[in-house]
């Protein structure tokens, strides 16, 4: 399949970054597997048919070597230059610092739409400046963002909240997305989903539990109403290892599913 726009996968099969657990390197290869499982069908809920070669391609994985972080660069730069939106599956959420960095130079106007129970803002977190509690102080550091907008935050800490004051983040907690308080994306958007927004009641493959959050169908809902061209996204942080009968799989599988649909209705 070719053409311009089309969502293509990219697997970033790295967890060095994690500062709890490993297990989010082995995820991509387990999205994929429930994502073409015959156990559902292949079209999402606003009946789009999410088939592999006529709404989406996979371009495998990077190849890593000694420096992943600029393989992965490079890998999201190649799918730019071809004309193709990436969709990284990772992978802890470090990954999302160098797929934001090739990203920014094709597209002028950003906002990043960043779904996760923690802000991953710490200036450094222990003595990792590229931990996957931080890329997003180094996007914001490098100007890779016009907007920055976090939902389903429920693990602030005071220094993460000073971040977030200093980059003018708009952050939506979980206090405030229940009392119905919601968001306007300003420009193209770049969707950046950790599974652990989601309450572990619906998602227990991750690394770092956090009760009280979304469920699917706010997620999904969330997803399906953006309204901006989608000009890339990733999905992180699953750990196949903290899993439950492949559970978060499943659900992994479904919002990328999802994802995909809203990035081929609106190229």
């Amino acid at each position: 399949m070719t053409g311009t726009g089309v969502p293509t996968l990219l697997g970033a099969c790295y967890d060095a970054s994690s500062s709890f657990l490993r297990g989010p390197a082995e995820a991509p290869a387990a999205i994929r597997r429930e994502l073409e499982s015959p156990a559902s069908n292949a079209w999402s809920e606003g009946l789009v048919e999410v088939v592999r070669g006529a709404v989406w391609d996979d371009a495998g994985d990077v190849s890593l070597g000694d420096a992943p972080r600029e393989a992965i660069e490079r890998g999201v730069e190649t799918l730019l230059s071809q004309g193709r939106r990436p969709f990284v599956l990772g992978g802890d959420h470090s990954i999302t610092y160098p797929v934001v960095c090739a990203v920014r130079r094709h597209h002028p106007r950003l906002t990043i739409l960043h779904l996760d129970a923690h802000n991953d803002l710490y200036h450094e977190f222990e003595g990792d400046s590229h931990s996957h509690a931080c890329p997003f102080a180094r996007i914001m550091e490098a100007g890779l963002a016009d907007q920055l907008v976090q939902v389903g935050v429920r693990a602030m800490t005071r220094h993460q909240r000073e971040q977030a004051d200093r980059f003018g983040v708009e952050v939506i907690d979980m206090r405030r997305w229940t009392a119905g308080e919601r968001f306007t994306l300003r420009h193209p958007v770049y969707v950046s989903l950790d599974v652990d927004v989601l309450d572990p009641a619906y998602a227990p493959g991750v690394s770092h539990r956090e009760p009280g959050g979304m469920t699917v169908r706010e997620v999904v809902g969330l997803v399906q109403g953006i309204e901006q061209p989608i000009v890339g996204a990733d999905l992180v942080e699953y750990n196949p290892r903290r899993d439950l009968d492949t559970v978060t799989a499943t659900v992994c599988a479904k919002l990328v599913k999802e994802l995909l649909a809203a990035m081929h209705l609106r190229p």
